[in-house]
């Protein structure tokens, strides 16, 4: 595949959406919107780069919205939306991909099909395609005597994004007609006099523009925009000589030691599990064969945080974890909320989004023995 960059115009103000906020970086279900729109193209196995254009005054509230996301560091854009398009625009010739995709950020729903359909355009020989929708409704111009006149609807369609580009061409239009007043990259390639193809837009692929277009998208996402997934995971390691243990990613001082290959996180390890799991992508052994020397003594933070950018990478998101500590000592309470601090930070998530809690046998098995420590964890995705 040609090599595509995709390029998210995400720098208004948004204010007709209210919220005190601009609207792409507010609360669309359990992701700010913003959040929603990159996951549409950063799962895309066709893209190779997306890169978000914010206002010089949003990098808090970006650094929030894509919070363990693998992003190239934001563009800042400029006064208006063609400004900060050129800006990103300019940013990316620094690559030179072949084609490019410029999307609002207030639209969330992009489907796959959608951006198949732009891409498709644009590889079998298009300098620019534009997902277009037929107008449906009635349409009436107000007259200055308060009257109104029947606008024919035939041949009106709405354009939508992504709107996908051969790059060379629309930076060149894009320097060419910057002083052009227009709302849409499709009308500086029209001005540079590119010719354009229409792609099937669709009707969900909804812009978020006033309060309610909020409660709109969220009924739209879901059910069948989130899919969520679960897995589970399980860890032991026995205890040998030694005066502490990691348990959680926090060391924990003990009257024995864990054997292992690694630094033996039992907690870590079954939560490493949990994770690879639930996006199908095998166990620990696959990633980190213990039979490999660079492993040794390792840190099991590297394992988790490997697992997360596994998730990341198919536009997924940690949900929740939960880690079940087996063992009848150490004691777990005091170093609870250090293990679920530890975790969160590991996985970019929130604390709230961590449990950690532990439990005995009752003097039962190889853990009641106290011969060693075991783990078991559950994780749940969206993707």
């Amino acid at each position: 595949m040609s090599s595509i960059a995709v390029l998210i115009v995400a720098a208004g103000q948004g204010e007709r959406a209210g919220g005190g906020i601009p609207k792409q970086f507010r609360q669309l279900g359990s992701w700010p919107l913003l959040r929603w729109s990159v996951g549409a193209f950063s799962s895309h196995p066709a893209i190779g780069a997306v890169h978000v254009v914010i206002g010089s005054d949003q990098h808090a509230h970006y650094e929030r919205a894509t919070r363990g996301m693998a992003l190239p560091p934001p563009i800042v854009g400029g006064e208006r939306r063609q400004d900060s398009v050129r800006n990103g625009l300019a940013a990316l010739a620094v690559s030179g991909p072949e084609y490019v995709l410029i999307h609002d950020a207030a639209r969330p729903l992009a489907s796959r099909k959608l951006i198949d359909g732009v891409i498709a355009a644009l590889i079998t020989g298009a300098d620019a395609a534009v997902p277009m929708m037929p107008v449906a409704d009635t349409l009436r111009r107000r007259n200055d005597d308060g009257t109104w006149d029947v606008v024919p609807r035939a041949g009106l369609h709405r354009a939508q994004t992504p709107q996908g580009f051969r790059f060379v061409k629309i930076l060149e239009a894009h320097r060419a007609h910057a002083d052009a007043s227009v709302t849409d990259d499709m009308a500086i390639a029209e001005l540079a006099g590119l010719a354009i193809v229409a792609t099937s837009g669709e009707e969900s692929n909804l812009k978020v523009t006033e309060p309610e277009d909020f409660a709109i998208a969220e009924k739209l996402l879901s059910p069948n925009r989130v899919e969520s997934r679960t897995g589970m995971g399980f860890d032991v390691h026995r205890f040998v000589n030694g005066d502490h243990i990691w348990l959680c990613g926090i060391r924990v001082p003990h009257d024995h030691g864990l054997e292992g290959h690694s630094d033996a996180d039992a907690g870590l390890h079954a939560l490493t599990d949990a994770i690879l799991g639930a996006i199908g992508a095998g166990d620990i052994g696959q990633h980190f064969p213990p039979s490999d020397e660079r492993w040794r003594n390792a840190k099991s933070s590297v394992f988790l945080a490997h697992a997360a950018s596994l998730v990341r990478a198919q536009g997924g998101r940690i949900a929740h974890c939960d880690v079940t500590l087996i063992c009848e000592s150490p004691r777990i309470g005091p170093h609870r909320e250090a293990m679920r601090a530890r975790i969160a930070e590991i996985l970019g998530i929130d604390v709230p989004r961590v449990s950690v809690k532990a439990t005995t046998t009752e003097g039962l098995g190889y853990t009641g023995r106290r011969e060693g420590i075991a783990a078991q964890a559950v994780a749940t995705i969206t993707i």
